[in-house]
């Protein structure tokens, strides 16, 4: 399997393990001009921006590890841009990762905030 493949399985896994958490998936793979984001999902108070990162082993770090600034950065780019499209300026959001390690799941609520980039 490549990079791409293991992705998409793992993002896979991560949506069914959100559903079965009562999160409603709003969107898959959103993307723009820099930035993408794995997952956009609601829950009862928030709309949720979803980072999904795998390791097969702690070799290089924990998988949640590798969100770094220049991710969060892309990724409340994108939160931003998802808002104003969709006319949600209005609504609670939340920066979420998942991050699955020796295949344990660890969902990481509240990860990072848009003031941890200087927004």
């Amino acid at each position: 399997m490549n990079k791409r493949e293991i992705g998409q399985k793992y993002e896979e896994i991560s949506l069914k393990y959100l559903e079965d958490k009562g999160i409603k998936i709003l969107e898959k793979n959103y993307y723009g001009r820099g930035f993408e984001i794995d997952i956009i999902g609601k829950d009862n108070k928030n709309i949720i921006f979803f980072e999904i990162k795998y390791r097969k082993n702690k070799k290089y770090g924990y998988a949640e590890e590798s969100v770094d600034y220049k991710k969060r950065k892309r990724m409340i780019k994108g939160a931003i841009n998802y808002l104003i499209r969709n006319n949600l300026q209005n609504k609670l959001i939340r920066f979420d990762i998942i991050a699955i390690n020796d295949n344990k799941i660890n969902w990481i609520k509240d990860a990072f905030w848009g003031d941890d980039i200087g927004i």
